[in-house]
């Protein structure tokens, strides 16, 4: 079904999410494919969305206090509609207060909802006139995990972890920065042309675009890019799109020309693409993973950035038998939360629980264990993570050691590249607040060359 109006699709696709459980981004795609909407409107809806989901347990708070029903107690719809205009007003400033009200009204009018509509307006013009005072009555007790949780839109519990980790301070300026709308890091292929020569490119595309220091082969965008596929470049394989935090890993890793590399947690290869790059696409590299779709999309960047050295293999890395000793180095980027691309992904902390990341631990574990058999002595594994959570991080890579003495972490060389990152135990954290990046965790193993049974 075709829709004409910016906020009638929004509620179309906040619904598909509630429905199915879908996903933001594949729901963004999915209506814009079938809905032909101005670049403005685009514009809009796209922030629409992220937001509410971003902000959800914000706004329900909201609903909670203005309103004389609970938001889990109202219709799924009409939640839905108050959560639209209660963004706009909290959070757009270029939106009038009138429109936001007003639009919203109509909303439930559209939507067989002429009895609620009055609802809808009540309880948005009750917040205009409560907007003055601090936080709208958002904060609701002494308890600060509870407070900042609710005030910034968190699960308590990825509250909580960060407070325990890191105290209150850090836990809030994570809390904000996450909440932040993304920038867009490309990686230059250099195998083609220069970072010079990209950025040029770019610029004459009316694109904003900036350095980042001590990666000479990365560029960051700032502010609308439209559809990134019609960036000049894109197409014809110059750069692909990646987070200098993951780019990190790669040169972590460290990989050299004429090598045998394994990537054992490919999709959608990233990271795979990139050690190609760093090795002039010469060598070997066996990228894993065990569903197709992921082997497909793998093949898809394979061939836009136009590399030889890559091969697919299918197969849960869990299992696979015939690498024993077969590579010089292993990129463990094992499957994790992805607590460290909240802002990316706002869905993920309302779809991660510490049920599931206990399963995945497991998972990362026995992934580890294995992959460390295909390394050679002497070798290399790196094992990484886009995720803020020591029992995916930390913990797994010690109780790795623990298990197998003939590992050692090995800190990387002094350079400008690492030294901004690297902790006293030797691996490396970023902290997107302090770094202005994903937050990743990496860290460097090396095989002792006599293995100890």
């Amino acid at each position: 079904m075709k829709v004409s109006n910016a906020r009638q699709l929004v509620l179309k696709i906040l619904r598909e999410i509630d429905k199915n459980n879908s996903f933001i981004n594949i729901s963004l795609d999915s209506a814009f494919k079938h809905n032909e909407l101005s670049r403005q409107d685009r514009g809009l809806c796209t922030e629409l969305v992220y937001g509410i989901i971003r902000c959800q347990r914000t706004l329900d708070s909201l609903i909670d206090q203005l309103g004389n029903k609970k938001s889990q107690k109202q219709s799924p719809v009409l939640r839905r509609i108050l959560h639209i205009g209660l963004y706009q007003l909290l959070y757009l400033d270029h939106v009038p207060l009138s429109a936001a009200v007003n639009t919203s009204v109509d909303l439930a009018k559209n939507n067989n909802l002429n009895v609620l509509s009055k609802v809808v307006n009540a309880i948005l013009r009750e917040y205009i006139r409560v907007k003055k005072k601090e936080n709208c009555k958002l904060i609701l007790s002494k308890d600060f995990v509870n407070t900042t949780a609710i005030k910034y839109s968190f699960p308590n519990w990825i509250v909580k972890n960060w407070y325990q980790q890191w105290g209150g301070d850090t836990s809030v300026k994570l809390c904000y920065w996450f909440n932040q709308s993304p920038t867009i890091d490309i990686r230059v292929n250099v195998l083609g042309k220069t970072t010079q020569e990209i950025k040029n490119e770019l610029i004459m595309a009316n694109v904003n675009v900036e350095y980042l220091p001590h990666l000479p082969c990365s560029l960051r965008l700032k502010g609308q890019t439209g559809d990134i596929k019609n960036l000049p470049g894109f197409i014809k394989g110059d750069w692909t799109v990646q987070d200098i935090s993951a780019q990190l890993v790669s040169y972590l890793l460290d990989p050299k020309i004429g090598e045998t590399v394994i990537d054992a947690c490919a999709a959608p290869g990233g990271k795979t693409t990139h050690i190609a790059e760093l090795m002039r696409d010469k060598g070997l590299i066996l990228a894993c993973d065990r569903i197709s779709s992921r082997l497909t999309k793998i093949q898809q960047n394979i061939e836009r950035l136009k590399l030889r050295s890559i091969k697919l293999v299918k197969g849960d890395s869990r299992y696979l038998q015939q690498f024993n000793n077969f590579a010089d180095r292993v990129l463990v980027d094992a499957p994790c939360s992805g607590l460290g691309t909240l802002h990316r992904n706002p869905d993920i902390r309302w779809r991660q629980t510490p049920e599931k990341i206990k399963q995945l631990s497991i998972i990362q574990q026995e992934i580890l264990d294995k992959a460390s058999k295909w390394v050679k002595p002497n070798g290399v594994l790196v094992y990484s993570t886009c995720t803020l959570n020591v029992s995916e991080n930390e913990t797994i890579v010690c109780n790795f050691l623990k298990n197998n003495p003939e590992w050692n972490i090995e800190k990387p060389l002094f350079s400008k590249l690492f030294s901004p990152f690297i902790t006293s135990s030797g691996w490396l954290q970023t902290l997107p607040h302090e770094h202005n990046m994903d937050g990743f965790f990496m860290v460097k193993l090396r095989k002792n060359s006599t293995i100890v049974h």
